[in-house]
């Protein structure tokens, strides 16, 4: 452990800002990544044709990424975060290149198949390598500095995914991650030092392969359920027996494992225990407002899509915002004082969110928005750094990767339940009014009319009976995400009061 102390002062004078550098442009290409192929998707739909694969080009990406975080932080913890990271890196930049290259629908899933694979490592090594290279005061003020890259990403993204397909061909909306991926790696390589011992380590192939075998299922349920899967269908409950039996066995696995995939010893750490939790239930919460904040606020509230995506862009100013007031804080107030004002701020934002039935001004939407954005800020800091404050170096990749790891499952998990039932809320709703509508009382309908296909197919007095169905569901959605966020607050308050006494780190 003095390898790493010494290591760490060494980069203090002249390695580290390259090091964040590096990190933080191989954040944004990953970020933006998720973002930027909206606004090019009608290009490419045109080019490619498949459009009923449409959903499976964002699927995929998710769908590997989720799968990988928790194996990449464990492999990370074996074999050091810098080969972890550069082998994450070649697999996005790969994805890229082939992403580009497609000539199918097909193909383009595949590529962003490879794509996700790579970018499963991105976010756990950088949050990792901060926590390895600075300390525990300091650590809190970077991961400010790394959540203000995903809001600029979710900002700049659509933004310059517009911008490419209107000068250039789509593909290089994936080629122009390559030349800045390729800097990441080389920083990386060249500036940080990690003292990781040579010795043979032995691999648990067998707990990472369960792993993917219990999640994989879980995964395509949330991605298909809703689609073109219902639960009432014997392949629903097929893959949570799958998941559930596989699941049961990666456990068995790990408690008897030399070197497990995952240390389940880590969740008897009440930091560690309580903070993934907390990030499930944030995650869901984050997520569902993402997918259906800019639908209400422009069918239900009737504003412009730019007045709609505004609304959700305030998120991302209130995030890195509160996550750099975190850093001072949690050197002040410690960890669940610090959390808890993030707490209250979570709670503050869904709650105002659940007055737009009642007073239908998008600017109320984005106060909510704010409030959301300052309270993962408060959290997701907090929990990081305390987590990485509280575990050995050795099990710190591990620790930090689970954590993300929850709240992307938590995402996952909250958009297909939110989502399921605001359909069937919206449906309820519309269904009794069905004889006076003459569209299908559905909530693929009511996108499609939304976006404008059947606006000049109906009467004044149908759309208010849609206004009136979707403000209906929505009201249930809110009034859900205000629970989640609250039990969110309930766990912060398990948190320990007092501060750790050293970092661990040293």
């Amino acid at each position: 452990m003095k390898l790493m102390k010494n290591t760490g002062e060494k980069m203090k004078q002249n390695k580290r800002p390259f090091i964040l550098f590096a990190i933080m442009l191989a954040m944004f290409v990953s970020a933006v990544e998720a973002t930027i192929v909206a606004t090019v998707m009608p290009g490419i739909v045109a080019d490619l044709g498949g459009f009923s694969l449409f959903s499976w080009v964002f699927s995929a990406y998710l769908l590997m990424q989720v799968m990988t975080i928790p194996i990449y932080g464990k492999l990370s913890d074996m074999y050091g975060r810098k080969i972890i990271f550069s082998i994450g890196m070649f697999f996005f930049l790969v994805g890229s290149l082939l992403c580009g290259f497609s000539t199918s629908m097909e193909m383009l899933i595949i590529a962003r198949l490879v794509q996700g694979l790579g970018a499963g490592a991105v976010q756990p090594m950088a949050t990792t390598i901060v926590g390895d290279i600075y300390t525990k005061e300091e650590r809190a003020n970077i991961q400010g500095y790394l959540s203000s890259v995903w809001g600029i990403s979710a900002v700049a993204g659509p933004l310059l995914g517009a911008l490419i397909v209107s000068y250039f061909h789509w593909a290089w909306v994936f080629w122009v991650n390559i030349p800045l991926g390729i800097m990441a790696v080389i920083l990386i390589l060249v500036y940080l030092k990690e003292p990781v011992t040579k010795e043979k380590r032995q691999i648990d192939y067998s707990g990472a392969i369960l792993l993917l075998t219990a999640i994989l299922p879980v995964m395509l349920l949330f991605i298909q359920t809703g689609i073109s899967w219902s639960w009432k269908e014997p392949i629903f409950w097929i893959l949570i027996l799958i998941s559930c039996l596989s699941f049961g066995l990666f456990l068995r696995q790990e408690k008897r494992a030399k070197e497990p995939i995952m240390t389940l010893s880590l969740w008897r750490e009440k930091e560690v225990w309580v903070s993934n939790i907390a990030s499930f239930t944030t995650g869901a919460v984050l997520l569902a407002i993402s997918s259906f904040l800019p639908t209400f606020v422009q069918g239900a509230l009737l504003a412009t899509p730019l007045v709609a995506g505004l609304t959700l862009t305030v998120i991302s100013i209130g995030w890195p915002l509160s996550a750099m007031i975190a850093g001072k804080l949690m050197i002040k107030l410690g960890f669940r004082k610090t959390a808890l004002i993030g707490g209250i701020s979570f709670v503050i934002g869904s709650a105002w969110y659940s007055l737009l039935h009642f007073l239908p001004y998008p600017l109320l939407a984005g106060f909510g928005s704010f409030f959301i954005g300052m309270g993962m800020g408060f959290m997701t800091t907090t929990f990081i750094v305390m987590i990485q404050s509280n575990v050995p170096w050795k099990l710190r990749g591990e620790a930090t990767s689970l954590n993300l790891f929850m709240r992307q499952l938590g995402g996952s998990v909250g958009v297909a339940f939110l989502g399921g039932l605001l359909n069937f809320q919206i449906k309820r709703s519309l269904e009794s009014n069905q004889d006076q509508l003459s569209i299908e009382p559905s909530l693929d309908s009511i996108s499609s009319l939304l976006e404008g296909g059947e606006e000049t197919t109906i009467s004044a007095f149908e759309q208010g009976i849609i206004q009136q169905g979707l403000s209906s569901g929505y009201l249930l959605l809110f009034s859900m995400i205000g629970v989640l966020a609250v039990i969110s607050l309930l766990f912060v308050l398990f948190l320990p009061k007092k501060k750790p006494e050293k970092d661990l780190a040293q």
